[in-house]
């Protein structure tokens, strides 16, 4: 009876871990400088990478991205081309829609809490994204990327 109950326990754990290393889902942007939240973002795998979409805009809903095109924000790619390395992804690029920017990346998963990292030579800066459970998506279709065209 005992080793029944350690290998649930150790099953138990194990699923845990990996629901909680998962950072697929939609989740809540956190404005750096206000703390207020400022848009939510799905973010999905495509053949085996991570890509990151703005679905809804909670502040200027008619914003658009300084890049060329100036397409608009909201159904913009964000984030592309992260792999799964150990307990992070990493190895893709973020897109700093305001200031039309692009950074390399890496995110991470602390329980209800997503980490996402952009890198520009030895400096960076992580935002805190938070779990979003109230969005409902218009659809149930998988998206596919569109990486934006930037310089």
């Amino acid at each position: 009876m005992k080793k029944f109950i350690a290998i649930m326990l150790t099953a138990a754990v194990t699923m845990m871990s990996q629901a909680l290393a998962d950072v697929t889902g939609y989740w809540t942007t956190i404005d750096d400088d206000t703390n207020e939240a400022k848009s939510v973002v799905q973010v999905y795998k495509y053949q085996g990478k991570v890509y990151g979409r703005v679905v809804q805009l909670l502040k200027n809903k008619d914003a658009v991205a300084k890049i060329p095109g100036s397409p608009k924000t909201l159904g913009l790619d964000i984030i592309w081309g992260l792999e799964k390395d150990d307990d992070t992804y990493s190895g893709g690029k973020v897109l700093d829609p305001e200031k039309g920017k692009v950074y390399r990346c890496e995110m991470w998963r602390e329980g209800d809490t997503l980490k996402m990292r952009g890198k520009l030579g030895i400096f960076f800066r992580t935002q805190t994204w938070k779990k979003n459970t109230s969005f409902k998506p218009n659809g149930n279709t998988a998206p596919t990327p569109k990486i934006p065209k930037v310089d």
